[in-house]
């Protein structure tokens, strides 16, 4: 068996062929890039917000438990951008830390911080933290 290879080389509509699909590939990974890119921002300012939100927990945690609710009541943990950036903290975007709490039947004192920030698109996000604290 022999292989006749032609001469001609490629032509103009294999070229063209060829080059078109190439660029669907590379829009396509291109895309998928600038997606990863925004989900690791997101992620990352997730992971930021909590540790901010772990930061305050760690001050009421050293906090003698007959002054949180009267602390929490007077604002002493709700912080905004400025207040984030004077301890020191990387403030995200529009950054606000409100604490609260709610006292439940018996002992423990459920406390909540929760966080809001804006992302990149400006859109508003928020997560928090609940714990139960006791004497």
């Amino acid at each position: 068996m022999t292989l006749h290879l032609s001469p001609k080389g490629l032509t103009l509509t294999e070229l063209l062929l060829a080059a078109a699909i190439l660029a669907f590939v590379l829009c396509g990974l291109l895309l998928l890039f600038i997606n990863c890119s925004f989900l690791n921002a997101s992620n990352r300012n997730m992971i930021l917000a909590l540790s901010h939100a772990q930061y305050v927990m760690e001050d009421i945690k050293n906090t003698a438990f007959s002054e949180i609710k009267t602390k929490i009541d007077n604002g002493d943990w709700d912080w905004n951008t400025s207040a984030i950036a004077a301890k020191g903290l990387a403030a995200l975007d529009s950054e606000v830390i409100d604490t609260s709490h709610t006292a439940l039947v018996n002992n423990p004192l459920e406390v909540i911080v929760g966080i809001r920030w804006k992302d990149r698109r400006q859109r508003q996000r928020q997560t928090e933290l609940r714990t139960l604290v006791s004497k």
